[in-house]
């Protein structure tokens, strides 16, 4: 089976509680924002999202995060938050993100994320669990 990328779109209108003193959305928001993303890729590539991960007892917190702003989001734009899977090697999710204004298609953020997978006792995994493996088959992806 063909190896391939393996992405989601998602939309989010930026709220009144996301903007900062300059109209415009703090770039804290952005990390949201890349969650977001995440859970609405989990929805659409289901087995290896969050519910599955708390059913099974293994977690995948943040380990590393990059956000690069380039242009704003106002009030009431759309944002339109592109998720990648990044395949590596190990016990890890990779993400990289793409952050566009609606209206005109403007990139006004792209960043990416490293998780590792945890177990019921916060213990670092190196084997991958078995949900992850499945996963990968399933969708093919490298």
């Amino acid at each position: 089976m063909e190896k391939k990328e393996v992405h989601d779109i998602c939309r989010i209108q930026v709220k009144f509680s996301e903007i900062d003193s300059m109209r415009r959305v703090w770039h804290g928001t952005y990390v949201k924002y890349f969650e977001d993303g995440r859970e609405s890729f989990g929805r659409h590539y289901p087995g290896c999202d969050y519910k599955k991960m708390q059913d099974t007892g293994i977690y995948a917190p943040i380990y590393d995060i990059q956000v690069k702003c380039l242009a704003p989001l106002e009030m009431n734009d759309v944002a339109v938050i592109h998720t990648y899977y990044v395949p590596k090697r190990g016990a890890r999710l990779d993400y990289r993100y793409e952050v566009y204004r609606e209206r005109d298609g403007v990139l006004c953020c792209k960043g990416s994320t490293t998780q590792l997978f945890i177990d019921r006792d916060g213990i670092q995994m190196y084997d991958c669990p078995d949900f992850y493996e499945e996963w990968k088959k399933k969708y093919a992806v490298k």
